[in-house]
């Protein structure tokens, strides 16, 4: 369905317009989706993307700066995120022993089996986006993304 259909307007917009539009609206629907799968666990995105970034430093802690660097959204309050984990029993956190003003993050083992239980699910919803692409398309689409959001 074309942008102009779904957001119902019969002004002929101009490309860029168009672009930032469809980028906003594939956003929205896609982390709708998203949040289907993850909801039903008790997290949010932001916290399934720490999850996914202390599992990536395979049994290594991590401080509040990697984590931050790591996060697809920058904006994201990650002292709180980290709590919220900490409660729920999926991450712990400590004084680093040799810099006393660095906090280490790691995550459980709770937290290991969560992912393993939402690794099938995540699959299957970024699979369902990309169905309808083929190879060439797909290798096509994300280097469209990344030169569109590479400023000069």
């Amino acid at each position: 369905m074309k942008i102009e259909e779904i957001i119902k307007t019969n002004i002929n917009l101009e490309d860029s317009k168009k672009i930032i539009l469809n980028i906003i609206y594939t956003q929205n629907v896609i982390n709708d989706k998203f949040n289907e799968v993850i909801k039903p666990h008790d997290l949010s995105s932001e916290q399934y993307n720490v999850l996914r970034i202390l599992r990536g430093q395979k049994g290594c802690p991590a401080n509040m700066c990697i984590i931050q660097e790591r996060m697809l959204s920058k904006n994201s309050n990650t002292t709180r995120l980290i709590d919220k984990l900490l409660l729920k029993g999926l991450v712990t956190r400590e004084v680093c022993p040799e810099n006393r003003r660095k906090i280490e993050v790691l995550i459980t083992e709770k937290g290991l089996e969560l992912l393993t239980i939402l690794d099938p699910k995540i699959i299957e919803h970024e699979d369902l986006f990309a169905s309808n692409l083929s190879s060439k398309e797909k290798e096509q689409l994300n280097t469209l993304l990344e030169k569109y959001r590479t400023l000069k």
